[in-house]
C-alpha cells in the first residue's frame, strides 16, 4: 500500500472531478513517466501521517480532504455502496484532493518541520498501539526510512503552492 500524490492546476482538478477516467489516466500516465507533477511516500503513508498530525500539522496532505468523486445523497435502488466506490478506487479507494489554498496551507506547515522534529520523543510503541501501516515497529531504525519522505513533501508542496495547483491524492 503507497500513498501518492499529482499536482494539478485548478482547471485540470475541475476536469478531473467531472471526468474520473481522465483522471486516472493522467495520474497513472504521471507516475510511470516519473513526471514531476508525481510523488508518493510508498509505504511510509501511514506514519508519515500519524507523525506530521502528532506535530499539529492541519491539512491532511496524505489522504487529501474530500473526495475527488462527488458522492450522491443516495444511490438508486438496487445500487450497492460497495459497487458504487469500486468503480472509483485507484488502489485503497477512491482518491481524494486538496484545494491550491489547501496546498499552501500544507507548504507553509511543512516548510518548518524538519526530520529531527518529525521523531522527537517518538515512542515506536505508540506507531503500534495505533496500528500504524506497515507494523513494523518492534525494530529498530524503522523511523529513517520514514523520515527521508519529508525532504520531498516539502519540496513537492512547496512547489504546487508555488504553481496555485491543487493535489489528488490516492493510496494503490
Amino acid at each position: 500500500m503507497n500513498g501518492n500524490w499529482l499536482r494539478v492546476t485548478p482547471d485540470e482538478l475541475t476536469r478531473a472531478r467531472a471526468d474520473h477516467d481522465w483522471a486516472y489516466e493522467s495520474a497513472q500516465a504521471a507516475a510511470d513517466a516519473e513526471d514531476e507533477r508525481y510523488a508518493g511516500t510508498g509505504k511510509a503513508w501511514q506514519a508519515l501521517e500519524f507523525l506530521l498530525e502528532r506535530l499539529g500539522v492541519t491539512v491532511p496532505v496524505i489522504t487529501g480532504g474530500d473526495l475527488l468523486v462527488a458522492l450522491p445523497d443516495a444511490l438508486p435502488e438496487g445500487t450497492d455502496w460497495a459497487e458504487f466506490l469500486d468503480a472509483y478506487d485507484w488502489g485503497y479507494g477512491p482518491p481524494s484532493f486538496l484545494t491550491p489554498e489547501q496546498v499552501a496551507q500544507a507548504a507553509t506547515e511543512l516548510a518548518g518541520i524538519t526530520e529531527e522534529d518529525l521523531v522527537r520523543g517518538v515512542d515506536l510503541a505508540e506507531l503500534t498501539a495505533a496500528n500504524i501501516y506497515p507494523l513494523i515497529w518492534d525494530r529498530d531504525g524503522e523511523l529513517s526510512w520514514v523520515t527521508h519522505h519529508l525532504p520531498y513533501a516539502r519540496d513537492f508542496f512547496a512547489a504546487a503552492a508555488k504553481a496555485g495547483d491543487a493535489v489528488i491524492c490516492w493510496l494503490d
